[in-house]
């Protein structure tokens, strides 16, 4: 079973739920949509499909779909997809399909290999089959709507009647492949792992928590279908890439000397449409191929949400030498240990009012309150005692979609930066709450992200205030020819030099490495200053914490431009309002003091002024993305109100500063 080259393990430091068993203990798997929305209903049957496809007994693992919005037409995916699984898996385990993901196969030369191999017959047939499904449920999409056809055949769709609005619906439950019955065989006769879809109830009354309350009706509702030990989550947007992970996953948590020690293992999240210099450095390459593995080093890596193999039990609050929390099976009228089951009471599971005065949210699953549910609980988790893996294979665990436009990244990166920051001040701190109870390194690894948020502050300072006072002469450096312009000298060297040699030795290019340091100074300037005002606002009650769900869909023409790796900007937002005027202000700070400089003599704008020449210059040259966008004429342009917005306020602070 363990096929992980164990010299290179290093032990220490939505969404879907995978659980697994070990021995003689049922396995379940379960899918969860972050965002339940028919426009996902393809990732979301693909990566079904993909996990439905482990190479590992399918009467032992059992796949739950979680649709938060409760849409027809995802459902109508996946019923799709489970019949269309009874061909396609047969199929992925005559020909040894790698990766099982049928988009992905098609267009891979692994499919151009076979078809060489004298097997194009058989793989006509089953791209028919794929191909007549997704016009199947494309269509369906396209109509916003299941036609009466379907709707006579299959009378669950009846259930959607009483639909109301996204926060509003009832809650639906189908089991549309049950292992314990005879039907549940794919073309061959072979066995097939349990399919569930299911949508918790949402009421306008009810704050249903986001994407940690589904989770947590996910679990409640897999546990007592198939109580599997262990559960895998993948969000929406991602899709098994290596039919392998399952068996890695339990090399960990099954080894015999350390295994009873790990809470969870930690895939990284890779991504497939990922250009070859990452306009938007969205592979956060250095810390999946750096950071993750210091972190790892320490006594755990942070749960990030996605591509993660959890123990149960850890998540309803096991602590490492106690029982498990069961309290909450108690009165449930159901078996939490796989048994017997009626559909109306596990629908109790997932009402709205189940988890009213219980730990649940708290004590027992997802944490609830925060932005980045996911790091919270990892670190609660490790603080009752648990430790967790990050193993990062030649071949990626797991593959979804990165953001495809500036906008969606910095949303993301809002709020991410913002969760953490508000991690740093509640009660789960890893600066005080951490102490005596995770190691000194790891409470140090986790601090830099918690305070992505603050560092917003110096970042801004840097990029305004040396370059005003490039424009007024004021010098805050010293010169070229003094000492102590070594010390500077080579902290910037030294600093960059690495970050460098650091970034190609994760793989990146060079060109790529430049854009990560834009993005890096883009994030800081709008992002993290966003987040840390909207935590102080939260921390004084002026508002509640928000989840942003990061939209993935890419029309035709921001996809051709992102290929291309031209930077997209399009919408108003603030952020952009920020970034333009900060590029403004550069540019008129740069040409004022060039000007002023070059016409006397230069001695002062090559002398005690080089370093904030050299400072302001190369903000120039990182913002240059930014003035393209302000002139270009397509769809993906700078807006307008924005350009003209950030003239004013950049030519207005450079006026006033320039006449104190």
């Amino acid at each position: 079973m363990c096929r992980v080259n164990r010299s290179t393990v290093r032990f220490g430091f939505g969404s879907a739920c995978l659980r697994l068993s070990c021995g003689s203990a049922s396995t379940g798997f379960s899918c969860k949509l972050a965002a339940g929305d028919s426009s996902i209903a393809a990732p979301s049957r693909i990566g079904s499909l993909t996990v439905m496809a482990y190479d590992y007994p399918p009467e032992k693992m059992s796949v739950y779909l979680s649709d938060d919005a409760g849409s027809n037409i995802t459902y109508y995916a996946l019923l799709e997809a489970s019949q269309f699984a009874k061909h396609w898996i047969p199929f992925c385990r005559r020909f040894t399909v790698e990766p099982r993901s049928p988009a992905a196969y098609f267009r891979s030369p692994s499919s151009d290999q076979l078809s060489a191999n004298g097997k194009n017959e058989e793989l006509s047939a089953i791209k028919k089959l794929y191909e007549d499904m997704k016009n199947r449920i494309e269509t369906a999409h396209e109509l916003g709507r299941i036609s009466e056809d379907i709707r006579s055949k299959h009378k669950e769709f009846s259930q959607w009647d009483s639909y109301i609005s996204r926060q509003d619906h009832n809650t639906f439950l189908e089991i549309l492949i049950d292992r314990t019955t005879r039907k549940a065989v794919d073309a061959e006769g072979n066995a097939l792992s349990t399919l569930v879809y299911m949508a918790r109830e949402k009421r306008p009354q009810y704050f249903h928590n986001f994407k940690a309350g589904a989770m947590n009706a996910l679990i409640r509702v897999s546990s007592a279908i198939s109580s599997g030990r262990i559960i895998l989550n993948v969000d929406c947007d991602m899709y098994s890439n290596n039919s392998e992970s399952i068996r890695d996953a339990l090399c960990f948590l099954m080894d015999e000397e350390r295994g009873d020690e790990i809470a969870y293992v930690q895939f990284p999240q890779n991504f497939e449409n990922v250009t070859k210099n990452e306009q938007y450095s969205s592979s956060l390459r250095v810390i999946s191929e750096v950071e993750f593995h210091g972190l790892d080093g320490q006594g755990g890596v942070l749960y990030i949400g996605s591509g993660c193999f959890h123990r149960r039990d850890t998540l309803c609050g096991k602590k490492i030498g106690r029982e498990v929390i069961t309290r909450w099976s108690e009165n449930s009228g159901i078996d939490p240990n796989g048994g017997i089951y009626k559909p109306e009471e596990l629908k109790k599971l997932a009402s709205c009012s189940y988890e009213e005065n219980t730990e649940w949210g708290r004590e027992m699953g997802l944490k609830y309150g925060c932005p980045v549910e996911d790091v919270i609980t990892g670190l609660s988790i490790q603080y009752r005692g648990w430790r967790s893996v990050y193993f990062n294979p030649r071949r990626n665990a797991f593959l979804g979609v990165a953001p495809t436009t500036l906008l969606q990244l910095l949303v993301q990166h809002k709020r991410w930066s913002e969760g953490d920051f508000q991690i740093l001040l509640s009660r789960y701190s890893p600066a005080w709450h951490g102490l005596g109870k995770i190691s000194p390194g790891l409470i140090m690894c986790y601090l830099p992200y918690c305070l992505w948020a603050p560092n917003c502050l110096p970042t801004l300072y840097y990029t305004i205030i040396p370059s005003l006072c490039l424009l007024k002469g004021i010098s805050l450096f010293p010169e070229v020819t003094s000492p102590w312009f070594i010390p500077f000298a080579y902290v910037i060297f030294c600093k960059y030099a690495y970050s460098l040699a650091e970034y190609l030795w994760s793989g990146g290019t060079v060109l790529g490495w430049w854009n990560d340091q834009r993005i890096w100074l883009y994030k800081r300037t709008s992002s993290y200053l966003f987040a840390a005002i909207d935590t102080v606002a939260k921390l004084l009650g002026f508002s509640e914490t928000a989840f942003v769900i990061t939209s993935k869909v890419a029309e035709e023409g921001v996809a051709q431009r992102y290929e291309k790796e031209m930077m997209e900007f399009g919408a108003t937002s603030p952020m952009f309002t920020i970034l333009t005027t900060l590029a403004l202000l550069n540019l008129v700070c740069f040409l004022g003091a060039a000007l002023t400089g070059f016409a006397s003599g230069g001695a002062g704008f090559f002398g005690s002024m080089l370093l904030q020449a050299i400072l302001c210059a190369v903000l120039i040259l990182i913002n240059l993305p930014i003035y393209h966008g302000i002139l270009r004429k397509d769809e993906g342009k700078m807006p307008i109100s924005t350009t003209v917005a950030s003239t004013v306020i950049a030519v207005s602070a450079c006026t006033i500063f320039v006449s104190f």
